[in-house]
């Protein structure tokens, strides 16, 4: 089983739900129980995913959940983006730290995928008459 805690992936997502929580505290009332609970589920998935994906036993399943962290992390990019423009919080530190976290998954999942071997352009068989 892989140790998700030693994780560069792990640590800055879970350090950038910390982030969310704490600045979605500051977001308008009538906020805060649609649009604040979307991106809190969005930084909450974008921790949990390697995670689970840590304990499964084959690296397609770890590959995939490393994958929805990913979305997920694109997903908190726009809505911290968004809640920027809008004025709701100051977005240049968690910005960068949600710009990061989708980095450091992205080069996560590249090396997952360059580690298995593909068989889809493997040559198949021919039989010679």
């Amino acid at each position: 089983m892989r140790d998700h805690s030693k994780l560069k992936a792990f640590q800055l997502a879970d350090a950038l739900v910390l982030q969310v929580y704490v600045t979605a505290q500051t977001f308008p009332r009538e906020e805060r129980y649609g649009w604040v609970s979307q991106m809190r589920r969005a930084a909450v998935s974008t921790g949990s995913n390697p995670v689970e994906g840590s304990a499964r036993t084959s690296k397609a399943e770890y590959t995939r959940f490393v994958e929805v962290a990913l979305g997920s992390s694109r997903e908190l990019q726009y809505q911290i983006s968004l809640a920027s423009r809008l004025g709701y919080l100051e977005g240049g530190a968690i910005e960068q730290a949600a710009t990061l976290v989708a980095k450091t998954l992205g080069a996560l999942l590249n090396a997952l995928r360059k580690s298995t071997p593909s068989t889809a352009h493997s040559p198949k068989p021919t039989a010679h008459p």
